[in-house]
């Protein structure tokens, strides 16, 4: 099967970063994540961006930078990371794809259980380069 591709949306507000608990109409429902999803055909990772955060939590944002690539732990999807700003608006959870939202620290997010190790990766090594 060939890999697909998919964007994970690392939102920043102030000091803080929206973290999701998986909701139970996906896989692996309950691990907490940044927003992420795949990559439609035709469609730039920014745009995959600005869809998959507006589709999950309601929010328009402002996409910043791709700063990181890696793979899922069953490597099925190439991930493609991306800042952006989420500066105004609420939280408006999908509640099929989105179990819980809160806005946290990158300390926060490591304390949160669980968490793919990938996703522990970037906040332990990437971002704190960014």
């Amino acid at each position: 099967m060939a890999r697909r591709e998919a964007v994970v949306a690392v939102l920043l507000r102030g000091d803080r970063l929206l973290a999701i608990r998986r909701g139970p109409a996906v896989a692996r429902p309950g691990y907490w994540q940044p927003i992420s999803g795949k990559v439609e055909p035709g469609e730039s990772q920014r745009e995959a961006v600005l869809r998959e955060v507006r589709e999950e939590v309601g929010l328009t944002v402002v996409p910043l930078a791709k700063v990181w690539e890696s793979e899922t732990d069953d490597g099925r999807f190439r991930l493609h990371w991306w800042t952006a700003r989420a500066d105004t608006g609420d939280v408006v959870p999908d509640p099929d794809e989105v179990g819980e939202a809160r806005w946290v620290t990158s300390e926060e997010f490591l304390a949160l259980d669980p968490v793919f190790h990938g996703d522990r990766e970037f906040f332990e090594r990437i971002l704190p380069g960014l």
